[in-house]
């Protein structure tokens, strides 16, 4: 099913976000048997205050919880931070306050199993937490962010903390520059997990050095769907991004996926799809798409992550989620082996306090100095 519902929504009030979540769930007519295990799959990247927006808002994960033990069903909160302890970072995101609250559990998605993919899937050994497999039914309580990496992060790319922990630094490291070799694995995820249903939560998302590291945006919108890919396209659109330039976009075309070309018909709610937001800042960690994707070419035209040491904390983390040992944390210094890197930009994702900024590479930089001089003349 392609449909997509948007519903306008503009705060985080909790009575206003139970009635919309439930006009979504009853918009699909999801249904849940007595004693279901219901998989609530949130976006916990890191520890981080909720006034942040990294992490899914706890009152559509309250909602959606009430309405699935409604129904005499199971829910549980799950997700895999990339480096943070799972308890402070659920404590930090709300999300330990609803599962004490509603008497449900709240843990880490951890013991890694072999996932089924489909046949014509172009990574075949992918493992993920067994909670996610032993679960009924999966809801996909995704956030509205850009991506460092990725462009963007919504719906198909919040499934990617269904891997354990640090298995995901390893495929960071093994698919390397190639971002749509990187889409394509999200879609084997995607393809594999079968999330029953998504909620977006874009009432208040992040533009700019996202996931972590943007800046508040208030989208007003609450997406709900259950194809998720479809869904994924269309705020690409109104967000005013470039397919060209969407790794995800990409890698379905490539194969043929029907959701690539969008159809009107598809949305339905109040908020107006035709909407483009207006002042998104978008990631411009890849500028030009002027050669093919070799890993030399990549790492030329490629931001690279720099280092601002008045901010830094001396923490480590930065060093300790680099799959590619490329960077080295000395007296709150960091030293880049860039010939290393692969611009996964996990360094960046993981630092609490903006202390690694992207740079344009210096290509890129020259590139555009010569077109903006041209265009002036």
């Amino acid at each position: 099913m392609r449909k997509v519902l948007f519903i306008s929504q503009n705060n985080y009030r909790q009575n206003e976000i139970d009635s919309a979540v439930k006009r979504a769930f009853e918009h699909f007519e999801m249904k849940f048997k007595p004693g279901e295990k219901i998989l609530l799959k949130v976006n916990l990247v890191a520890g981080h205050d909720i006034e942040r927006r990294v992490t899914t808002d706890p009152s559509i994960v309250r909602a959606a919880a009430k309405i699935i033990l409604e129904q005499g069903a199971k829910p549980f909160i799950a997700d895999s931070p990339g480096i943070d302890n799972f308890k402070n970072a659920a404590e930090k995101a709300g999300f330990l306050s609803v599962a004490q609250e509603l008497g449900i559990e709240c843990h880490e998605l951890t013991e890694p199993v072999d996932l089924p993919v489909e046949k014509d899937a172009d990574f075949k050994k992918i493992q993920v937490s067994r909670f996610v497999l032993e679960a009924d039914k999966i809801i996909n309580l995704a956030k509205l962010k850009t991506h460092g990496q990725m462009y963007l992060t919504m719906g198909v790319k919040n499934l990617f903390g269904c891997i354990p922990g640090r298995l995901k630094a390893g495929w960071h490291y093994n698919v390397g520059l190639n971002r749509e070799k990187f889409a394509s694995l999200l879609l084997d995820i995607y393809n594999g997990v079968k999330p029953s249903f998504t909620i977006l939560d874009g009432v208040i998302g992040m533009h700019g050095d996202g996931p972590t590291s943007g800046e508040p945006y208030g989208f007003g919108l609450i997406g709900a769907c259950v194809d998720a890919l479809t869904m994924d396209f269309w705020l690409c659109k109104m967000l005013g991004a470039k397919f060209e330039d969407y790794p995800l976009y990409l890698a379905a075309k490539k194969r043929n996926y029907p959701q690539c070309i969008l159809n009107p018909n598809d949305i339905e709610g109040d908020f107006n799809s035709e909407k483009i937001f207006e002042g998104v800042k978008l990631p411009k960690t890849r500028t030009m798409r002027l050669l093919p994707p070799l890993p030399f070419i990549e790492r030329l035209m490629t931001s690279r992550p720099v280092h601002i040491p008045k901010l830094c904390i001396g923490c480590g983390r930065c060093q300790a989620v680099c799959a590619a040992g490329a960077l080295k944390h000395e007296n709150r210094k960091l030293h880049f082996d860039y010939s290393k890197c692969i611009r996964c930009y996990c360094c960046h994702e993981m630092c609490p306090v903006k202390a690694i900024e992207f740079k344009p590479s210096r290509l890129v930089s020259l590139v555009n100095r010569f077109t903006q001089k041209n265009s002036v003349s």
